[in-house]
């Protein structure tokens, strides 16, 4: 499910972000899937050093909550357990179904996003909750 910034995007904000948030589920079937993509993509830790081969397999990939990777693509951070949240399952509840050109995936709900931003208390999320702020009261105000 796409969290974060990107999130931010989808939901009307205009701010710029240079990475993508994803929220996963962590059970062994998705993060086998996760694994995969981590293949594909040439996944490493970021700001590891690139001859550090580490085995990105399920249980590695079970075994810590947050990962942040370097990928062929750009930029990735994987998040079990984003800020204020208690995870895939609790974001899920709220989580909206969007497509893009016929490719269709979740995104964290507009609510659950502010949650969010205001759970981490990071200087650059406290300016972006005034934007999501208003956007939500915009929709809700029509």
């Amino acid at each position: 499910m796409v969290v974060g910034g990107i999130a931010s995007a989808l939901h009307g904000s205009a701010s710029i972000t240079f990475d993508i948030d994803i929220c996963q589920s962590r059970t062994m079937e998705n993060l086998a899937r996760l694994e995969a993509s981590l293949k594909e993509l040439g996944a490493r830790l970021r700001g590891g050093a690139e001859d550090i081969v580490v085995p990105w397999d399920a249980r590695t990939l079970q075994a810590r909550d947050n990962f942040t990777f370097a990928t062929k693509l750009g930029d990735l951070d994987c998040l079990g357990t984003p800020a204020g949240t208690n995870g895939f399952d609790d974001l899920s509840a709220n989580a909206v179904e969007m497509d893009i050109e016929g490719v269709k995936f979740r995104v964290v709900s507009l609510n659950d996003l502010i949650r969010m931003k205001r759970a981490s208390g990071r200087p650059k999320d406290r300016i972006e909750l005034e934007v999501l702020g208003a956007l939500r009261e915009e929709l809700e105000n029509g």
